[in-house]
């Protein structure tokens, strides 16, 4: 079954969590206990009657207190075609960072859009870290139609607007949805109140979107998390190399390339939850046995022959600043993609991009919390990656502060 990762954002008050609520509520992906906890948890916030829906996403005591969503709440459910993974992002600007991380490895994103007030300055700023990221589908969902009499002129007018302004954002695929998160109207179920809409429920619209995968099936990835070698009498010569398929697939007998060394090999053995198989795919956890004993550590890249990504010391990035404490020029830092990490340097800040209106701007050399700019990054070894919008598995890094080990940027390789 396919799985789909989408992410909501949106104004503090447009319903993203209400939104979530109604679709698993609706969809009946709610156990009993739950729906018997939030039932109570709603008693004591005043409501008498039904639940509070955006209480399952809204997870922390703080957030519930202040009545928005701080940090980013991700939600699991399944329906009878496919399984989602849900990341309900915070609708505050100075949670930019939250929002970035959140919809770095997204399929979908669903942006949130109150019919009374129309296109917001957030609503450009989430629709441009969309385009910054490259996200295939964006679903405007076009909020509270009830609190305009499900107006359908209202629901053109901000779909014109909303057209006008991404157009030169370039975004893939953009859909319009009018719904009442509230109300349940165009959620799960088609509205009776909107017979105008002749399109698809948003949740039947995220059972059959296609979801799209930028790498060829082919183009396979596989990096090194753990070198296994047991050293007993029983495994003497036992070495495996234990990870997770980025992409594509790799089977027995497969010539390969180690990256970054650049010795070719092949592939002996594959073993998957300590069974021997022919063929691993995509997202398969295996362990993977080579005919050649060559010098593979952590954070070694291992690819079929002949599809080889890049191999560089310096790459060009993309990066949202995420730490309070603001860049400091020759600051040292590690360079993490997935287990792979290596010190690094912000070679040059080329420019700062302007959130508000997707401008490059000069940068002043200063990058501070919430700040997206384009950077030149040297690292102290060569860094295995695709460009990020072909293959986000190898083009997201994150950037960690050697000294205190804080995570201080979130990055896309361009």
């Amino acid at each position: 079954m396919e799985l789909l990762r989408f992410f909501t954002a949106g104004n503090v008050d447009d319903g993203k969590s209400t939104l979530i609520g109604r679709m698993l509520f609706d969809s009946q992906s709610i156990s009993t206990d739950i729906i018997e906890t939030l039932t109570r948890q709603s008693r004591a916030t005043g409501i008498d009657t039904g639940i509070d829906l955006a209480l399952l996403t809204d997870g922390l005591r703080a957030e519930r207190e202040q009545g928005i969503t701080i940090d980013v709440a991700y939600k699991y459910f399944t329906t009878g075609k496919r399984k989602f993974i849900i990341a309900d992002t915070p609708g505050h600007i100075q949670y930019t960072r939250n929002m970035f991380t959140g919809a770095s490895n997204a399929d979908l994103a669903i942006i949130l859009v109150d019919a009374r007030h129309g296109i917001t300055d957030q609503t450009r700023r989430h629709s441009i870290i969309c385009a910054i990221l490259g996200i295939p589908h964006v679903v405007v969902c076009i909020n509270k139609m009830d609190l305009v009499d499900y107006s359908q002129d209202v629901f053109s007018k901000i779909s014109a607007d909303y057209r006008q302004f991404a157009d030169p954002l370039e975004l893939k695929e953009i859909t319009f949805i009018p719904v009442s998160a509230l109300g349940g109207d165009n959620v799960v179920t088609p509205s009776q109140n909107m017979a105008w809409y002749e399109g698809l429920p948003l949740l039947s619209f995220l059972e059959e979107v296609p979801i799209e995968r930028t790498l060829p099936r082919e183009t396979a990835r596989f990096q090194v998390q753990y070198v296994i070698r047991p050293q007993t009498e029983e495994l003497h010569d036992y070495r495996g190399y234990a990870g997770y398929v980025h992409s594509g697939s790799y089977h027995k007998g497969q010539r390969v390339t180690i990256l970054p060394s650049g010795q070719d090999t092949i592939i002996e053995r594959i073993e998957r939850h300590q069974t021997e198989v022919e063929l691993a795919e995509t997202d398969d956890p295996v362990v993977l046995h080579l005919r050649d004993d060559v010098d593979i550590s952590r954070g070694n890249t291992i690819v079929p022959q002949g599809s080889l990504p890049r191999v560089e010391r310096e790459v060009s990035a993309t990066l949202c600043w995420m730490d309070n404490t603001s860049y400091v020029p020759g600051q040292k830092l590690y360079l993490q993609q997935n287990s792979f990490r290596t010190r690094a340097l912000i070679k040059e800040i080329q420019s700062q991009i302007a959130i508000d209106t997707f401008e490059q701007l000069e940068s002043d050399g200063q990058i501070r919390l919430n700040d997206i700019c384009k950077v030149l990054i040297r690292t102290a070894e060569p860094v295995v990656h695709d460009p990020y919008h072909q293959d986000p598995a190898t083009g997201a890094f994150i950037l960690i502060n050697e000294n205190t080990n804080n995570t201080v940027a979130a990055g896309i390789i361009e």
